[in-house]
């Protein structure tokens, strides 16, 4: 079906031998361009803008923010596929009133699988899905084109993308934030939806953000706010984001070598309010005020030698990268000439115990009980050893997103690993959530699956 200028496709895969189907939706007409929302305005292409948030809005960027000359993406990132940074206009589908176009899919044939299994596919073109959201009958999906809801009870679709009013169609995280859906941005700052009013309030640099590329969001037990940026990690405390002097800014610099790398991209709440941070130099712990650090000289990452004959990407960023070529000579690792840094840390799972899981790039599966580390890697079962995604379900079990497919983890060195032959609809996993009902939602590059009966 067409939804807006990204083709989005489904097809239900019934699996254990029944013919897939495909929902029937019907003809939708996107508004006209008079009829839209307005929504804020952009000056420059490059620039965005704020939202409507008054007090946030007289708030003065950190002194040392980057970005304040026009939004780049931070040196070594290259744009987020089907992004557009900083562009703003009317809003468009998404917003209430406004629905795109629809068409059902063409029947797809069938798969043969689990007969206690069932996957439904959501293709999105030739996007990342990084994030996914769930909540009643309600999923979010973010991807690297905008920010899809779709309701499984109605089967209705929305398309939230910058014609909507968000800034950025790079999408890294998506959330619920006091009552509004939170959506973390390439380059488009903190945009928050208001459901009601289809309204988008944007949180920027000069509203105390750490920079505009916004990674992942937490809600702390305590209600502070932490917010993953590319240029540190902000808490707000309380979770005031509107009282200018709640915003924190913590950088490697604030904190003394503290948190060890600028670039954060997970946050986690374990035991007694403590916060783990997920960054490109290692895992960061916040508690009481106290900040350590563990990198794969302390620990974390599997060495070399267990994983170079299983390394998917022969490319290595830093050849390209000069960000990520000063990373790997800061950490002793600039003789190794493919894409392994185990002190990047890609995704981070904390149980109600304190167990700390990292999954990292190209070095595998960590876990810190505490002390000691332990390695997991696809000589002890993994399919693959660079881990984007990992997700604990409401049951503590931990499923493990890869280069290679999805893994469950069902005792020490023991997985059970879904692929493309099991009906997942790509091998590489970037995103998972739980549904409401229990189901499980994966995505991936290209589209999402649903694993509607899990075992």
């Amino acid at each position: 079906m067409q939804i807006g200028h990204k083709t989005l496709g489904l097809a239900l895969i019934a699996l254990g031998g029944a013919v897939a189907g495909a929902y029937t939706l019907g003809q939708r007409q996107a508004a006209p361009a008079d009829a839209r929302t307005s929504a804020p305005a952009a000056p420059h292409a490059g620039v965005p803008t704020r939202g409507s948030m008054a007090q946030v809005a007289q708030a003065q960027p950190p002194s040392a923010g980057p970005l304040r000359e026009g939004v780049q993406a931070p040196a070594g990132h290259p744009p987020v596929g089907g992004g557009q940074a900083g562009v703003s206009a009317p809003g468009g589908p998404g917003t209430p009133g406004h629905e795109a176009a629809a068409q059902a899919p063409e029947r797809q044939g069938k798969v043969q699988v689990d007969p206690n299994a069932k996957f439904v596919h959501f293709r999105v073109g030739n996007r990342n899905v990084k994030d996914i959201y769930s909540e009643g009958t309600v999923t979010w999906v973010g991807t690297s084109g905008g920010v899809i809801r779709y309701d499984t009870q109605t089967d209705k679709y929305d398309l939230f993308d910058n014609r909507s009013g968000l800034l950025s169609n790079g999408i890294f995280h998506v959330s619920r934030l006091d009552g509004k859906i939170a959506v973390g941005t390439y380059g488009g700052g903190l945009s928050l939806l208001d459901e009601k009013t289809g309204k988008w309030d944007t949180i920027n640099i000069p509203d105390g953000l750490g920079d505009a590329f916004v990674y992942d969001l937490l809600k702390a037990k305590n209600g502070d706010v932490w917010i993953a940026t590319w240029s540190g990690v902000n808490r707000i405390k309380g979770g005031k984001l509107k009282d200018r002097s709640a915003w924190e800014l913590h950088t490697v610099e604030s904190t003394k070598g503290g948190l060890p790398n600028d670039w954060v991209y997970g946050l986690a709440e374990g035991k007694d309010g403590i916060v783990w941070l997920a960054t490109e130099g290692g895992l960061a712990r916040f508690d009481n005020g106290k900040w350590d650090n563990w990198n794969h000289a302390k620990g974390l990452g599997a060495p070399y030698e267990k994983v170079k004959n299983d390394i998917a990407f022969k490319n290595d960023p830093a050849k390209v990268s000069s960000h990520h070529a000063r990373q790997k000579q800061e950490m002793g690792l600039q003789g190794i000439d493919s894409a392994y840094n185990p002190n990047y840390i890609v995704s981070l799972a904390v149980e109600k115990d304190g167990t700390v899981w990292a999954g990292t790039w190209g070095g595998g599966l960590s876990r810190f009980g505490g002390k000691t580390w332990n390695h997991y890697t696809v000589a002890d079962g993994l399919p693959g050893n660079h881990v984007f995604m990992l997700h604990l379900d409401p049951k503590g079990t931990l499923w493990i997103g890869t280069n290679n497919g999805l893994a469950k983890r069902e005792a020490e060195n023991k997985y059970k690993v879904f692929n493309t032959n099991d009906g997942l609809f790509s091998n590489t996993v970037f995103s998972m959530t739980t549904g409401a009902d229990g189901s499980l939602w994966v995505g991936s590059f290209g589209g999402v699956s649903h694993l509607t009966a899990v075992r």
